[in-house]
């Protein structure tokens, strides 16, 4: 069985933002000569997460303000007496999941017919 292992630095410039990845991981994909198989894609970041859906805007938005519903900022959050003022991304990391797997078909991710 073939493996391989590449980790992804993605910089981001908001406290909230949607980084589109799929191309970077067709390119791992297709760089690492598995044709048949899985890859894990693993946010290696506490308060990132990984999801597989539609990348249009409007489902974005709406994603952002379910999060928010769920999830709002609050001052009052255990977690900031650590001194750190993330206590609802912490939680919204918990909603958004931390690693997907995608299968991998004839060389490529098979994300499904959209």
């Amino acid at each position: 069985m073939k493996s391989a292992t590449e980790y992804l630095w993605f910089n981001t410039r908001h406290e909230h933002e949607y980084v589109n990845i799929t191309d970077e991981v067709e390119k791992v994909v297709a760089g690492s000569g598995i044709k048949e198989g899985f890859v894990l894609v693993s946010a290696m970041h506490i308060t990132a997460g990984v999801y597989v859906n539609d990348a249009e805007s409007g489902l974005i938005e709406d994603i952002e303000e379910w999060l928010e519903k769920l999830a709002p900022y609050r001052p009052d959050y255990r977690h900031h007496r650590t001194g750190e003022m993330n206590g609802d991304a912490h939680l919204k990391s918990l909603l958004i999941h931390h690693e997907v797997i995608v299968p991998i078909t004839d060389g490529r991710l098979d994300l499904g017919p959209w």
